[in-house]
């Protein structure tokens, strides 16, 4: 698949820190996005790599962000889809998701998403009240977009296997141990949450999770192939994590190590990957998607 064929981004992220201070983003390692990243930021690098459609997703646990997300998403827009936050442990979380639904660009809500990585309990998803929020948010027709660590990947398959009406989307392949290069236990968590059919998985956040500084993609591989033969490339979806994986990739780099971590797959396999997994879960719309002619959050 060449940089010729349309791309949609599963996965990025903007903020204004004028607007609002991103409080995760601290110490050395994170200094160098540290600042305002938005829209006008990102267009020129994804038009220029092919990308005709993007979904955007919430960084902070604020319920004024996912409007300013929805904003974003105008007809017309590079801005396909918004998964956004909601309180999924409030009693009235679907009078909340309705209300996100009727704010301009609330159509374009997609998903919902917590920080359950930050969640000190590593079964935060099997809460009583997170489940019932959960349930809402499949009630809603929205996907819930899951952003955990290798530990949390057991109740993640919990929660997906006792909300079956929902689609679970696992960001950042479950955030595999690159740098350390180890499979375990991601593997296996990642393999239990995979036999779950309403579940997805984003190709996204690798080079994050690897050494910033000298990565390579024979370092990236064989995470990637454990999520290509675990999820296949109907239930698998590319994100770059812009402006997250600046850390350590620019964004055309982040899209070349997905072509070649993904050249074994054929033709109709590569679409899926790169545009019609995200397509379909997320329902974008057609004509946002059509071919133009040529640590992760």
């Amino acid at each position: 698949m060449g940089p010729s064929l349309p791309v949609v981004d599963a996965h990025h992220h903007v903020w204004d820190l004028a607007a609002r201070d991103q409080d995760w983003i601290t110490g050395e390692e994170l200094a160098p996005i540290r600042r305002t990243f938005t829209l006008a930021h990102l267009e020129p690098e994804a038009r220029a790599a092919g990308v005709v459609a993007t979904v955007v997703v919430q960084t902070v646990t604020v319920a004024e962000e996912t409007p300013e997300l929805l904003a974003l998403a105008a007809p017309g827009g590079l801005v396909a889809g918004v998964v956004g936050w909601a309180d999924l442990m409030a009693p009235d979380v679907a009078d909340a998701l309705a209300a996100l639904r009727g704010l301009p660009g609330g159509s374009r809500l997609v998903g919902i998403r917590h920080q359950v990585q930050g969640e000190p309990d590593p079964e935060w998803l099997l809460r009583p009240d997170v489940l019932r929020g959960l349930r809402a948010v499949a009630a809603a027709g929205l996907a819930y977009d899951l952003v955990v660590l290798p530990h949390q990947l057991p109740a993640a398959a919990r929660a997906a296997a006792l909300v079956p009406g929902l689609t679970f989307v696992l960001d950042h392949a479950g955030k595999p141990p690159v740098a350390r290069r180890t499979t375990h236990p991601w593997a296996g968590g990642l393999r239990a949450l995979a036999a779950l059919p309403n579940t997805v998985c984003k190709l996204s956040g690798l080079v994050t999770e690897a050494d910033h500084r000298s990565w390579t993609v024979a370092d990236l591989r064989p995470y990637a192939d454990t999520v290509i033969d675990a999820f296949g490339p109907d239930r698998l979806m590319f994100g770059s994590d812009w402006p997250v994986c600046r850390l350590a990739a620019d964004y055309a780099d982040v899209l070349d190590a997905a072509h070649e971590l993904t050249g074994a797959l054929g033709p109709s396999e590569r679409r899926a990957v790169f545009a019609g997994t995200a397509r379909r879960v997320y329902g974008l719309r057609e004509p946002a998607v059509r071919d133009p002619g040529r640590t992760s959050r």
